[in-house]
């Protein structure tokens, strides 16, 4: 399984803001009702992290009618062994 960070954005206006955040609080999954939000800051999505076995599944998580408003990010921890493993192999980009 990998981890993603599903991004959810939705529209500025406060009703709209609402509807959104209230279909999410109401679908009753723990990642929804967890989610983290911008709006207050005006940035307006959502945000949360879960484990999937690809993309496609974590975007199932999220409503119908918002998934078209969503993105998986695959997330990914670096150790210093790997990086001076890529330093090694790759040379440094020239201006």
């Amino acid at each position: 399984m990998q981890k993603y960070l599903i991004e959810v954005d939705h529209p500025s206006d406060t009703y709209a803001c609402a509807q959104v955040i209230k279909i999410f609080l109401e679908s009753g999954s723990h990642f929804l009702v967890n989610a983290e939000w911008g709006c207050m800051d005006d940035v307006h999505k959502s945000w949360f992290i879960m484990e999937a076995d690809n993309k496609d599944e974590a975007l199932m998580v999220v409503p119908v009618q918002l998934r078209q408003y969503a993105r998986a990010i695959q997330l990914c921890r670096f150790s210093i062994p790997q990086i001076d493993e890529i330093l090694r192999h790759h040379k440094p980009l020239t201006s």
